[in-house]
Formats: C-alpha cells, sequence, structure tokens
C-alpha cells in the first residue's frame, strides 16, 4: 500500500495542478448544480426516444481515450457504463479546452443527443458537460481491479469501483434483506427494535464491549444478542415478532467471524423448534428462490440442494459417531474427561474450555455438507432452552449446517421464571470472579417472565453467513462492507 502511494505521488501532483487550473478558470469542481435527467441503464433501455432529443447523464469516467481534437470516454454510474463523444465544433474551444484537465476518476455531467457509432457502440455526442468531482488519486490499475486483499478490505471504495463482483455481491445483500423482511411480514411477523446498549449483556454466550453514559454516570454494554428483551415483548403479548440486529462480541476475528455481525431473531408465541425448522426452511429455500432463481447452487465447490425436507440429525447420534461417546449418558462435568481419551484438540481440552466454546469446539467435528438441522443438545449448554421432554438432559434446539456453515440456531424457549433464574444462576456461578462483576443475571428479565410468557419458538440466522452461502464467498470479510482487520488502522 505505501509503495502504491509513493508511486502515485506524481500523478496525485499533476492532478492537484489541473484542479487548481480548473478554479483559476472560475470553476468549482466541487460545486455541483448539474440535474440529472435519467440514469445510464435508463438512457440505453430507451435509446430511440434519446436520439431525438438531449439527455443529461451523471457518472465517473472510467476510460479515456484521445484522437486529435476529439475525445472518447467511458461514464459510469451505478446502473451502467456509456460511452461520450466529445468534439471541440460541437462543444467549443473552451470547453474543448477544459476537458484537456479531465482524468480517470472525476465525476462529470454531460447533455446531449445518442447515437450509435459505426462499431455499433451506443454513445452520447456531448454539447454540455460540467465537472462534479475532480479525483486527485488515480483509480486503481487502471481499472482492473485490486489484487490486494487487504486493501480491498480497508479501502472497501476501491473494491467496489474496480469489482463488479463486490458490488453484485453487496446488492444481493441488499435484496437478500429485503426479502427477508417480506416473507415475515406475509406470515403476519412484525418487525421491532430493541437496545444495542444494554446495562446486562444477555441472550448468548459472548465478551461484551463496554462503554460509559456520561450522563447516567454508568458503564453499558454493547448488546451481543437481542433475545432478552424480544422475549419481553412476548410477555407483553406480541405474538410474532422479528428483529434485524447488529451484535457485538469482544471475540476474535476469522474468515466466519466479525465483531460487529447482522442476526435475524424471529419469535413466534405459541410454537416450538419444530415449527422453528419449519419456518427457517421456508425463509431460506424462498430466499434462495427469489434471489438465485433456483434451490440448487454452488458453495465453494460443494453442490447445495436446498430442496425441502431437510436431514434431522440427533446431536447425539452425530458424536456417537465421531466419537463413540453417548451423550445422553454423559454430564457436562465428564464430558472433557471422555472427549480427551477420544484425542480431540487436546491442547484446547486442557486449557479449560467454557461450555460454549466447547460446544463449538464439538460443533466444528460434525459440520454437515448438505442442510442439516442438528437437534437436541446437552440441556446444560443451552441455559435459554426447555429441556427435551422424553430426556432432561437435552434441550429443545436445533442448529442449522449448510455448506459446512452454522447458518441458523434455535429453541423451544424456556418460560418457566422459577427454572430459568436457577439455571441462570447456575451458569454465573460457573464464571471467574471479573466476569461475574460485569455478567449479572437479568433479574428484571426474569422478572418479566414470572408475568407470564406464552410457550414460544425463538430462531436466529446468521445473515453475514448466509449471504456468504448464497454469493458464494469464501470469508466474511467478502459480505461485510468495512471489516474489522488485524494490524494497520
Amino acid at each position: 500500500m505505501e509503495r502504491e502511494i509513493l508511486d502515485s505521488k506524481g500523478l496525485r501532483e499533476e492532478r492537484i495542478r489541473k484542479l487548481k487550473e480548473l478554479k483559476e478558470r472560475g470553476l468549482d469542481p466541487y460545486e455541483g448544480g448539474f440535474k440529472r435527467g435519467s440514469t445510464i441503464a435508463e438512457a440505453r433501455d430507451k435509446e430511440s426516444e434519446f436520439k431525438e432529443k438531449r439527455i443529461k447523464l451523471c457518472g465517473r469516467i472510467t476510460a479515456l481515450r484521445r484522437h486529435g481534437q476529439t475525445y472518447f470516454a467511458d461514464l459510469r454510474d451505478e446502473s451502467a457504463k456509456i460511452q461520450i463523444y466529445i468534439r471541440k465544433d460541437t462543444v467549443g474551444e473552451e470547453k474543448a479546452s477544459i476537458f484537456k484537465l479531465i482524468d480517470i476518476g472525476d465525476f462529470l455531467g454531460v447533455e446531449g443527443p445518442i447515437f450509435t457509432t459505426k462499431t455499433g457502440e451506443l454513445t452520447v455526442l456531448v454539447h454540455g458537460f460540467s465537472v462534479l468531482a475532480k479525483s486527485i488519486r488515480p483509480l486503481p490499475e487502471k481499472w482492473h481491479g485490486l489484487k490486494d486483499v487487504e486493501i480491498r478490505y480497508r479501502q472497501r471504495y476501491l473494491d467496489l469501483i474496480s469489482n463488479e463482483k463486490a458490488r453484485e455481491t453487496f446488492k444481493l445483500r441488499s435484496r437478500i434483506i429485503e426479502k427477508i423482511r417480506t416473507l415475515l411480514a406475509q406470515r403476519g411477523f412484525i418487525e421491532v427494535e430493541t437496545p444495542m446498549m444494554q446495562a446486562i449483556p444477555g441472550g448468548a454466550e459472548g465478551r461484551a464491549f463496554k462503554t460509559y453514559h456520561q450522563a447516567l454516570d454508568r458503564d453499558l454494554y454493547l448488546r451481543i444478542a437481542p433475545e432478552l428483551y424480544l422475549k419481553r415483548l412476548l410477555v407483553g403479548g406480541m405474538e410474532k415478532i422479528f428483529e434485524l440486529n447488529r451484535s457485538f462480541r469482544n471475540e476474535g476475528l476469522s474468515t466466519r467471524h466479525n465483531p460487529e455481525f447482522t442476526m435475524l431473531e424471529v419469535y413466534q408465541a405459541y410454537a416450538d423448534y419444530e415449527v422453528m425448522m419449519d419456518l427457517t426452511e421456508e425463509l431460506i429455500t424462498g430466499i434462495a428462490s427469489s434471489i438465485l432463481g433456483k434451490e440448487n447452487f454452488k458453495y465453494q465447490g460443494r453442490e447445495i440442494n436446498l430442496k425441502r425436507p431437510w436431514k434431522r440429525e440427533k446431536f447425539s447420534k452425530l458424536m456417537e459417531e465421531k466419537f463413540k461417546i453417548n451423550l445422553e449418558d454423559v454430564t457436562v462435568g465428564n464430558l472433557v474427561d471422555e472427549l480427551k481419551k477420544t484425542g480431540l484438540d487436546s491442547d484446547k481440552l486442557e486449557k479449560g474450555l467454557t461450555k460454549t466454546q466447547l460446544l463449538k469446539l464439538l460443533s466444528e467435528n460434525v459440520e454437515p455438507e448438505e442442510p442439516t438441522f442438528v437437534i437436541d443438545h446437552i440441556a446444560d449448554f443451552c441455559p435459554l432452552a426447555k429441556r427435551h421432554k422424553d430426556n432432561k438432559n437435552l434441550s429443545q434446539r436445533f442448529e442449522l449446517f449448510i455448506g459446512g456453515l452454522e447458518v441458523a440456531n434455535a429453541y423451544s424457549e424456556l418460560n418457566d421464571p422459577l427454572e430459568q433464574r436457577e439455571r441462570l444462576y447456575n451458569q454465573w456461578n460457573e464464571l471467574g470472579e471479573e466476569e461475574k462483576r460485569e455478567k449479572k443475571v437479568d433479574e428484571d428479565f426474569v422478572l418479566a417472565l414470572e408475568h407470564g410468557m406464552p410457550p414460544a419458538g425463538g430462531l436466529g440466522i446468521g445473515i453475514d453467513r448466509l449471504v456468504m452461502l448464497l454469493t458464494d464467498s469464501p470469508s466474511i470479510r467478502e459480505v461485510v462492507f468495512f471489516p474489522q482487520l488485524k494490524g494497520r488502522p
């Protein structure tokens, strides 16, 4: 990156010289004021209409070719690209001399009729133009894209300028989220918002980011999940709700984890995790059909088929097949000892894992490729989920895996306030002293449950991972505009 800046130093100085000359001529390249008549895509769609009258387009110059007293350039906006043609005898000598100060990367507003060249290129014959912004740094690699992944992520604007695939990925992300809202609204769900700053972080395991509120003179935490507030709304009588939320976890970075991430959380009264499985299938197949036009696609070379119904496998069965351990007969206390006998990542096991870390370690070893609900996890791992009717050691919970990615997580929500308080305090008592000071039991949440919460199913879908899946992206950094990165700011 430093070498690129040094190499472009001379070009930058030359562009600043051109900028000064434009201003000396009484032109402010950043003034704006040019009124666009249509997008370039609209102009291309209505070619015959604009051959008979002037059109007003805006965009960035992405290619520039000079032929004596004439110029050809490519003008691109978000929708499309079109060629523009500048002739001295059309725009006049003064305007033609101004165009000599234009560079690739500059924004222009142009006006004129459309015609087709002998080579079949749709072109605007420019009768007038305005400089809307002067770019004083050159675009990356002559418009052929960025090869340095670090620059792509740190300077996403350059990636979007030069990488059509990146632009399409983020457009698809927007359409996926829009489709989620549509599908849930069609099923009677209401979108809600809950606090991002919380006095007591809860609803999931994870280290929270701490902040300080000056006026209240108290510490607050960025939420790690919205779950406990959404359940308060169930207590209040709202029966079908969802939140597309930003959550935060002060933990490590990887191709699947970013400290700031987007989740969909859905809650439905008088439902359970079986209902949530059906809803999950409906949502994801509906999104894929709408966005991709099909239910089968490839993810990182793997064939994915979303045809329903999806497989349902007991977590205990998968673990028995993998490690010869019958989870229905073991407790969390002796599970580590049993796993050590198998040789599973013994270094990690020796360090002492939290229940969440232990569950993550186990899940990493049973990540199915085809769409699979891994159901009925160990109850001690799931303090907010109901225990299984047939085996109190297991919970009514599932994790959904597609293409080796964990995409969703759901429970039959625990609504017994006395059991919930006991399980939350049992979880709290396992923490170290420092963690205990920060991760207090949310008594206000339990108070809400004591007023009565209907039985309900709760579902969480990782939006970033779902977008990874549907855009065939290998890393979460490809689907987050501005991911957190190690090293340089």
